[in-house]
């Protein structure tokens, strides 16, 4: 009897046998935003994953189409939408997710601003603020000015990331059901952050 291939072995198209654990994931992040939120991904560097960022000024449900012709033209894995509130309306944001579920695309959202997921780094807010009051508390807790187009996010809070986890995913917790809309202060990037995290190798 011929002896069966290992389960975890696959032949490449050369005939060489390839371990599927070396097949890297790939990963789609449509971003409404031009620097903040593209620069935070960028600085993203995990070896079993392909992360391709794409900056539009897209919002609403027209980033999620965006995403969803961007995903017609590459194989991926994962498709996400990253966008905050901003003026847009809650029938707005209500007909964007439910876009995205129909399309199979996922939604990293903050009300009001992705600076809440910085914020979360340090400590836990559920208590509404301004935008630019984002912007004043993070300069004081990074001991510099912040802008919206600060660079080294990423690598400044990473020592952090675990206690923003646990901060995020507590925030989302108290909204019983969940109103993307309404829910201020919340965000769910940590999700996409916990999905990209779970290709480190160790």
């Amino acid at each position: 009897m011929a002896k069966k291939p290992h389960p975890e072995r696959v032949r490449g198209r050369t005939g060489r046998r390839v371990d599927i654990r070396e097949v890297r994931q790939r990963f789609l992040i449509v971003c409404e935003g031009e620097q903040t939120e593209p620069n935070y991904f960028r600085a993203f560097q995990v070896p079993g994953l392909v992360i391709t960022i794409k900056d539009t000024r897209e919002r609403g449900k027209k980033l999620i189409q965006k995403a969803e012709h961007l995903r017609e033209l590459a194989d991926y894995d994962q498709v996400w939408c990253v966008f905050d509130r901003d003026d847009l309306t809650p029938s707005q944001i209500a007909e964007a997710y439910q876009y995205a579920q129909q399309t199979s695309i996922r939604i990293a959202f903050s009300n009001q601003a992705f600076e809440i997921w910085y914020l979360l780094h340090f400590d836990y807010h559920n208590t509404a603020i301004t935008r630019s009051d984002y912007c004043e508390r993070l300069g004081k807790k990074i001991g510099q000015e912040y802008t919206k187009n600060s660079h080294g996010m990423y690598n400044l809070l990473f020592r952090r990331q675990a206690l923003a986890m646990v901060h995020a995913a507590r925030l989302i917790a108290q909204y019983t059901p969940r109103r993307p809309a309404e829910d201020d202060p919340a965000t769910t990037v940590y999700e996409l952050v916990d999905e990209l995290n779970k290709y480190r190798r160790p």
